[in-house]
């Protein structure tokens, strides 16, 4: 793939595909992570004298604009970052943008609005999206793919745009797959990996793949109670994936087979209810337990103290770690403990520490925790999961051709 380097971006538009997709709170951005990302790209362009043009998506509007969704915070926020103005273009292809990119002058910067706003940028259909990208195309004469969370989605700013320009990736998405090649290619052992999140569903492609690759992995989460119940323990109320037991069983015995251990807790936080986290109010009948031992009303919220102390143990002589989910709801300061501690055991670690992106991004960034000590925090989950399961991540593969 060509770099930034191999483009001579002087005096031209250069399209920017960035992920800008932060989470906003009325209106405010609560985790600027993605654009602070994004900035070392945008200013190298800016410095060599490049007219940019940043695109992104935001949230998933449904094809049309929608205020809720709309990138003009981001704008704003971008500007303070890079301490430069930042226009905005109120559409994506429409008077505005042509407009806004027209009146840029050489190391100057603009922000279209949403690109989800137009139909066309996620549409199954080949024209349709095309269509959209001819559109995207005709504001630019050079395309930057620095967008790494979008990479696995074949949509018209990702996929399709770079075929209509010459391009290279930017900054970030190279930094990204450095890093993936070093959880694949060029592993350090012990490897251990660390998933957390809700659903096992949503881990199963990369389990199924990282049972040939790594040495250990430690389940944490809503998911880790559908490994209990596989080894038929009471979950309670807990999240459960009943339809998901039986793939579980068969991994947990892939394992043994090829060397792999599992890891599970072996006590678990629990409450009778979901903790509220817009008040935070503590929860009346929070409660530690054996993982074996939840009550039939409860339900798993975190691993307890002895499996903070157990995962701890695990990761100690790791070399290489991925972590991917957090290990409880650590929106919420009762069922925070065991994700700290794993941020902090990755942190104790000599490994090479890699955070997945999504939401074990955020909690370490909410949790307070210095995220320039771990080796890599990844802008993207879902593209990381799908690297990391073999997939083929179309805009990756567009900007290879």
């Amino acid at each position: 793939m060509k770099t930034i380097e191999d483009l001579d971006v002087a005096g031209k538009r250069v399209f920017v595909r960035a992920d800008l997709n932060v989470p906003l709170s009325n209106g405010s951005i609560t985790d600027d992570g993605r654009i602070r990302a994004v900035a070392p790209t945008i200013t190298k362009l800016l410095q060599a004298g490049a007219k940019v043009i940043v695109a992104s998506h935001l949230g998933r509007p449904k094809g049309e604009p929608d205020p809720q969704f709309s990138l003009a915070p981001v704008a704003v926020r971008l500007g303070e970052i890079l301490a430069a103005p930042v226009s905005f273009a109120t559409d994506t292809v429409g008077e505005s943008a042509k407009a806004t990119v027209a009146a840029l002058a050489d190391g100057e910067v603009t922000l279209l609005e949403n690109l989800r706003f137009n139909a066309g940028e996620t549409a199954k259909d080949d024209a349709e999206r095309g269509a959209f990208a001819d559109a995207l195309a005709g504001l630019a004469d050079l395309y930057v793919g620095d967008g790494f969370g979008a990479v696995h989605r074949k949509h018209a700013s990702v996929y399709d745009l770079p075929a209509r320009l010459p391009h290279a990736v930017g900054d970030l998405i190279a930094t990204e797959v450095g890093v993936l090649k070093r959880l694949t290619e060029e592993v350090e052992r012990p490897y251990v990996v660390v998933l957390g999140g809700s659903k096992v569903s949503d881990k199963v492609g990369v389990i199924d793949n990282l049972l040939g690759k790594a040495d250990r992995i430690l389940i944490g989460g809503g998911m880790a109670y559908t490994f209990l119940a596989a080894l038929g323990h009471e979950v309670g109320i807990s999240l459960l994936q009943k339809d998901q037991i039986p793939t579980v069983l068969e991994y947990l015995e892939r394992g043994k087979a090829n060397g792999v251990e599992f890891v599970l807790p072996v006590d678990v936080s629990v409450s009778g209810s979901f903790p509220d986290l817009k008040t935070l109010a503590p929860v009346a009948d929070f409660a530690v337990v054996d993982a074996d031992k939840i009550p039939a009303d409860k339900e798993g919220l975190d691993i307890g103290p002895k499996s903070r102390e157990l995962f701890a143990a695990k990761l100690a002589d790791a070399k290489t770690v991925f972590w991917n989910g957090p290990v409880g709801v650590f929106e919420h300061p009762e069922f925070a403990e065991g994700t700290k501690a794993v941020a902090q055991a990755l942190l104790d670690s000599d490994a090479f520490t890699v955070v997945g992106g999504g939401d074990s991004a955020a909690a370490v960034r909410i949790l307070g925790f210095d995220e320039t000590k771990f080796g890599h925090i990844s802008t993207g989950g879902g593209a990381s999961l799908e690297y990391l399961e073999g997939k083929t991540l179309p805009g990756l593969a567009a900007l290879e051709g």
